[in-house]
């Protein structure tokens, strides 16, 4: 069997890449290897299960449950909850181990399964490994009393808004916010959460089938988020992906928040406020060359990790770092939370605009983005991207090309089959250009 973990757990086409059969055997294995790596206490394991509201969410999670049940651990179902929701109630609880049911942003026929461990931290490639070694192995089987029992916990979606209100600075009374939930795991959450903080909520997407999440919403697709806040004549508008732990902003004028500007307006506020570890920042190969930029002009430093927020995460605990982020929208705030957190992101920055009595776009104008284009290539041979010669020379041809005024990144996805292409230029044209070529070549040299 090939590794099955990509960069934030596994992921596949639900029934038929991602079976019931194999959420089983996963969990079980999970149990196993969290149990002898210690992370389990005398006493019998617990764990807490969340999902978010594809309609395979529903089968999986009774895999899931009935894989660790069987394994001897006992079972927290949380139901529909954001992943940063589950992590910190692996954490509330004390439970040993955490298991999110999400694709985040893929589309609703995928799903994924990704565990945490002790504390709702995602596990390292270490643990992935040895949970994949053990899958179908032999085992003795608990009966009798020693098999786990299930409980459903109906106060975790509370707590989590709790805590989520528990950090802000200030409230947001008179600040009329758009949400649009993606039809996805926080269409409850953050309603309740801005509104609870004093604002006026204007929630789209909000209404779920277990068929519509992600559906040409969320933070992929952001026209509809736009308009609302031009036409409802919003202060700002946030746009979460289907299980909440990414968010993209909208300003007053409908124009876009990306997640570098996001991660630089929090990373000044850290600095003014003192609150900002050895004044560093945590971004990923893919933050615009227009963020460092603005981080060098304020003293910031920059530290770089693959694509990833699992590769954030890792780099901030090595360095005790406080904040880092990517560009599409993951943004961690190590203080309040173990992983990213879309809610709590869109919470924060409202309140950096009611303390400040600055706009968003106000805000926003502390970085300048390079132009960017990204390119997603499909039906290729992602493995070869780094290694085909006729491809590494096209694109150090492009970067000697760019010289100090751009940058070229060419990249395997680690949750879909696609190569992407990133240019940045001085102008969208010349990103474009270069893309399009770049794109092209991906295409003819790696074709399946």
């Amino acid at each position: 069997m090939g590794r099955i973990f990509g960069t934030d757990g596994v992921r596949g086409l639900a029934n038929r890449d991602l079976t019931a059969e194999l959420a089983v055997d996963l969990s079980v294995a999970a149990a196993h290897v969290l149990g002898e790596a210690g992370a389990f206490a005398d006493q019998r394991p617990t764990a807490v299960v969340a999902r978010d509201t594809r309609a395979s969410g529903e089968f999986l999670e009774a895999a899931v449950v009935a894989g660790l049940a069987s394994a001897g651990v006992d079972v927290h179902r949380l139901g529909v909850v954001p992943t940063p929701g589950a992590a910190y109630l692996t954490a509330f609880l004390e439970a040993d181990m955490g298991v999110m049911i999400s694709a985040s942003h893929n589309p609703m026929p995928d799903n994924g399964i990704k565990f945490l461990a002790r504390g709702g931290v995602k596990l390292d490639d270490a643990i992935e490994a040895a949970i994949e070694q053990r899958l179908e192995e032999p085992w003795d089987r608990p009966t009798g009393a020693d098999v786990g029992r299930v409980g459903d916990s109906h106060a975790g979606l509370g707590a989590y808004v709790r805590h989520l209100l528990d950090t802000l600075p200030t409230r947001l009374d008179g600040m009329r916010v758009v949400l649009d939930c993606a039809n996805g795991a926080t269409h409850e959450a953050a309603p309740d959460a801005f509104a609870r903080a004093g604002a006026e909520v204007i929630a789209i997407h909000a209404e779920p089938d277990g068929l519509n999440i992600n559906e040409r919403c969320g933070s992929t697709h952001l026209d509809d988020l736009r308009r609302v806040v031009v036409e409802r004549r919003a202060d700002v508008g946030f746009a979460f992906d289907g299980d909440a732990d990414r968010c993209l902003a909208v300003d007053q004028f409908g124009e876009v928040v990306d997640g570098d500007q996001i991660l630089a307006i929090l990373a000044l506020r850290g600095k003014r406020e003192g609150l900002l570890v050895d004044d560093t920042v945590v971004a990923t190969v893919m933050s615009n060359v227009g963020f460092t930029r603005a981080m060098d002009a304020a003293g910031i430093t920059v530290l770089r990790t693959a694509v990833g927020d699992r590769y954030v995460l890792e780099e901030m605990r090595a360095g005790g770092y406080t904040l880092g982020g990517e560009q599409s929208g993951h943004v961690i705030m190590s203080r309040y939370a173990t992983t990213g957190d879309g809610t709590l992101t869109a919470l924060q920055l409202a309140a950096e605009m009611a303390s400040t009595g600055r706009t968003m776009s106000e805000l926003a104008s502390a970085m300048q983005r390079l132009p960017q284009v990204l390119l997603n290539v499909g039906g290729v041979d992602r493995d070869g991207a780094a290694s085909h010669e006729g491809l590494l020379a096209e694109v150090a041809a492009a970067e000697a090309k760019l010289g100090d005024s751009g940058r070229v990144l060419l990249r395997p996805s680690g949750t879909e089959p696609l190569v992407r292409v990133m240019v940045e230029a001085p102008t969208a044209e010349e990103a474009q250009e270069i893309a399009d070529h770049l794109a092209g070549v991906v295409r003819t040299t790696l074709a399946l």
